[in-house]
């Protein structure tokens, strides 16, 4: 360290949150039109982050907010794109004071701007993730007659996921769909373009969809002579690649 520090005395600091530093850290975004500051407010009010040990002032005027780790449970990093809030857990890492940046030319340094009086406490990654990022609401099942409206809203979610949370997001659609008896290849048709506009290509949707239907279905059923084929009737409507089942030519 001693070494290193000798060759690159200006080197930032990089710390890994999670259990390999005992640290995790809801990291609140300002980057141009990105302004996580108001929905932490809004979790703030909500009590949902009241354990805070250390507060930091990021360059850009966002914030670092530390907290201890949840003894025995993982805590995953994730992103809410949309509320301008990610969470630095098992997996992640966060640049940490006296570290800086040059921005517009001038140097803007990560400052220690407040330390608890108070004991800390562990935060609630997932509560404050569903709070921050609410999911919509599953649909109905598909003979109520609204399907049609509630893929419309998880489409419209999944196309608003930011990178870190598309497949995640995807997946958690497509088995919403799943459970209330859409079939894979509405599914696709319903989901598909929203995911692309997010950022997954067609093979990653595919493979994402069928994963979601493997793991609400059974994956296969035994036919009379003993062989068994896939439960899922993928493609149904159309016998094309996944391109096709977006309303594109195929390749």
């Amino acid at each position: 360290m001693a070494a290193w520090w000798s060759r690159t005395p200006n080197a930032n600091i990089g710390i890994p949150t999670g259990a390999a530093s005992g640290v995790v850290v809801v990291d609140v975004d300002v980057h141009g039109p990105q302004d996580g500051r108001a929905a932490f407010e809004r979790a703030t009010n909500a009590g949902l982050v009241d354990g805070a040990g250390l507060l930091v002032r990021t360059p850009t005027g966002g914030a670092h907010v530390y907290f201890p780790v949840t003894p025995g449970r993982e805590q995953r990093s994730w992103q809410a794109a949309t509320a301008g809030v990610d969470f630095r857990g098992d997996g992640g890492y966060i640049i940490a004071p006296p570290s800086r940046r040059i921005i517009d030319d001038h140097v803007r340094r990560y400052e220690v701007a407040d330390i608890a009086a108070h004991s800390v406490g562990a935060v609630d990654a997932a509560r404050l993730r569903d709070f921050l990022d609410p999911r919509p609401v599953a649909p109905p099942r598909a003979n109520s007659g609204s399907t049609d409206v509630d893929s419309e809203r998880l489409a419209a979610w999944v196309a608003g996921r930011g990178e870190g949370e598309r497949n995640r997001g995807l997946f958690w659609a497509a088995c919403r769909l799943a459970e209330n008896g859409v079939r894979p290849s509405d599914a696709l048709d319903a989901l598909g373009a929203a995911a692309q506009s997010a950022g997954l290509g067609d093979r990653e949707i595919t493979t994402t969809v069928r994963s979601a239907y493997r793991a609400t279905q059974p994956s296969s059923e035994a036919t009379s002579d003993g062989r068994t084929q896939s439960a899922v009737p993928w493609f149904g409507r159309s016998a094309g690649p996944p391109s096709a089942a977006f309303g594109r030519p195929a390749l």
